[in-house]
This record gives structure tokens, C-alpha cells and sequence, in this order.
């Protein structure tokens, strides 16, 4: 199977030797999105801000897939302070619907330009 290279001006351009996603099959992979606002590559302020924001960003590469979050079937956080996981939990029902995805949440000492939170997914479109 060859390799789909997703790419949408409604995330954030990729900063670096990577895509936003990659399309394999049924599988798609989404790079870490941080809250950077796409179209003022800016970062969101404060962490409910960037978890809504790192949401919309994974979203908008989703839907350059042809899918939604509701396809993700893996989703990885970094938090730089695990205090914040309750606010992930109560802003991600916001953007799932049941069945929820797997998911890990890793604490990390710190992300790309200072961010508070960033957010990778594994989609399924079948």
C-alpha cells in the first residue's frame, strides 16, 4: 500500500521534517498537534484553550482523511503536568462519542514552543 500525505491549512503547518498525517489503507496516523492557533501560528492561552485548540487541530486533519475524532481508535496525550488530565477527560467528551478511543497519558518535562498539552491519534476508516 503507498503512503497519503494529509494536509490542511485549517491545522497548524507542519514546523519540521514531518506531516500533519499519513493515509495507509484504512489507517491513518495524525502527528502531534500542540494548541497552535492555524491561522496565527500562535498558541492558545492557557490549557483549556489548548486542549480545545489541539483537539480542533487533530480534528481538521481528520476530516482532510475524509473522517472525524470519532474514527480514532488510539489517542496519546502529553501533559507537563498531569494535574491537567481531569480537564482533558472532561473536554474530550465534548469531541468523542461513545466507544471512546485507547488512550495513554504520559507526563513529560516539557513540549514544543512551551506548549501545556499535545495530542496524537490513530485513525481507522473502515
Amino acid at each position: 500500500m503507498s503512503k497519503q500525505i494529509l494536509s490542511t491549512p485549517n491545522a497548524p503547518a507542519a514546523i519540521g521534517t514531518y506531516s500533519q498525517g499519513i493515509r495507509v489503507g484504512d489507517t491513518v496516523y495524525l502527528s502531534g498537534q500542540i494548541g497552535l492557533d492555524p491561522q496565527t501560528m500562535q498558541m492558545a492561552e492557557g490549557i483549556e484553550a489548548q486542549i480545545n485548540q489541539v483537539f480542533q487541530n487533530l480534528d481538521a486533519v481528520a476530516t482532510a482523511a475524509g473522517a472525524n475524532l470519532n474514527a480514532t481508535v488510539k489517542l496519546n496525550v502529553y501533559l507537563t503536568d498531569l494535574v491537567h488530565f481531569a480537564k482533558v477527560n472532561e473536554i474530550m467528551a465534548r469531541y468523542f462519542d461513545q466507544p471512546h478511543p485507547a488512550r495513554a497519558a504520559v507526563g513529560v518535562k516539557e513540549l514544543p514552543r512551551g506548549a501545556l498539552v499535545e495530542m496524537d491519534a490513530v485513525l481507522h476508516l473502515g
